[in-house]
């Protein structure tokens, strides 16, 4: 679906994994002062819904394939001819969840193509076009999975360690360029990912894992982005941002 409004009218911005859970809830937020370009794997029905409410371009894409992204990249120099603002959201869980000593190669390289992989290279391909433009912003969204373990899905908590390191060594490389960098670190948000084992979460923030004793909703890291692409932010370029209702704090 075209965005109803021409391409120089506003600011561009590029959310991946947009169709639901916290993808959707910052393309929602963005539309509100962005063009908005959303991509989507699967989920047709989803990604319509998406458009039909926030006017948003959504375009089927697999960032883990380098041609799905090559395709994204041109289509969006030749639409747009801009792009200021790059939110690499998109990425997977395993399949299931599997003790790390059963854990398979097959699901690691699925993962790991995805979560990692995919938006370290979008943003090699954005960073050079942002670097022409002179000015951007870029934003991961990792997880506190980061540097948290969990040994039922170590490959997950892999790929989330290596895109915090993605954001650093892009924060470091492009700084000079008037381009910024971000990590938001999502803690435990209610979204579909997490459906099938919410109620043991309820349960753990009940019982005080979160400081804050309630579970995030994908509004609060949406409402993060605004301030980054509102520009807010622009000289903490590199900061990791904890969306996590204190989970990041120790205590005694």
């Amino acid at each position: 679906m075209k965005p109803s409004l021409p391409r120089h009218d506003k600011p561009v911005a590029l959310v991946t994994g947009a169709s639901r859970g916290i993808g959707r809830a910052i393309a929602i937020e963005l539309a509100k002062t962005h063009t908005v370009v959303a991509t989507y794997r699967g989920n047709h029905q989803a990604a319509e819904s998406l458009a039909a409410e926030t006017g948003a371009e959504t375009i089927q894409s697999d960032i883990g394939s380098a041609t799905d992204r090559d395709t994204l990249v041109t289509h969006l120099k030749s639409r747009y001819e801009r792009l200021d603002l790059l939110v690499n959201n998109a990425g997977i869980a395993p399949r299931e969840r599997r003790d790390m000593l059963d854990a398979t190669e097959a699901g690691y390289d699925e993962l790991l193509g995805t979560n990692l992989k995919g938006p370290h290279f979008l943003t090699q391909q954005i960073a050079r076009w942002m670097v022409e433009q002179r000015r951007g912003r870029i934003v991961f969204i990792t997880s506190i999975s980061s540097y948290t373990a969990s040994t039922n899905r170590a490959e997950y908590c892999i790929s989330k360690a290596g895109l915090s390191m993605s954001v650093a060594l892009y924060a470091t490389r492009l700084a000079a360029e008037n381009i910024q960098v971000f990590e938001i670190r999502p803690g435990i948000i209610r979204t579909d990912m997490i459906a099938a084992v919410e109620k043991a979460y309820d349960e753990k923030i009940a019982d005080g894992l979160l400081p804050q004793r309630r579970m995030g909703e994908p509004e609060d890291v949406a409402r993060t982005v605004r301030a980054i692409a509102d520009g807010l932010l622009d000289y903490s370029t590199g900061q990791v941002i904890d969306v996590d209702g204190g989970f990041h704090l120790r205590k005694l």
